[in-house]
């Protein structure tokens, strides 16, 4: 069984910064890419950010390229979402999933249970 577990979420003001942390238990993760997804309330579900556990490569939505960083800690089993200048529009529950190198909802196998940022004007 594989477990995504999010943290780090909450409220903060246009142009400030938040970091979310996924860390991941149950398996060995070094064959999967680790992305972060987004929801907002009547949207779909839609691709932020993916990174490889080896080499490092990442990709960016390009709403949040130049404002967000994903990085991973492979001793810890984490991946970490660093968002700054964040606005109102990146407000939405986001997720963590683990998978295939992609920006596609389905090439995830395993998904955290999401953790809330709201961004106030």
């Amino acid at each position: 069984q594989v477990q995504l577990v999010e943290s780090g979420g909450g409220l903060v003001q246009a142009g400030g910064s938040l970091r979310l942390s996924c860390a991941a238990s149950g398996r060995t993760f070094s064959s999967y890419a680790m992305g972060w997804f987004r929801q907002a309330p009547g949207k779909e579900r839609e691709f932020v950010a993916v990174i490889r556990w080896k080499g490092g490569d990442t990709t960016y939505a390009d709403s949040v390229k130049g404002r967000f960083t994903i990085s991973r800690d492979n001793a810890k089993n984490t991946v970490y979402l660093q968002m700054n200048s964040v606005k109102p529009e990146d407000t939405a529950a986001y997720y963590c999933a683990a998978g295939l190198y992609s920006t596609r909802r389905d090439d995830y196998d395993y998904w955290g249970q999401g953790t809330q940022v709201t961004v106030s004007s």
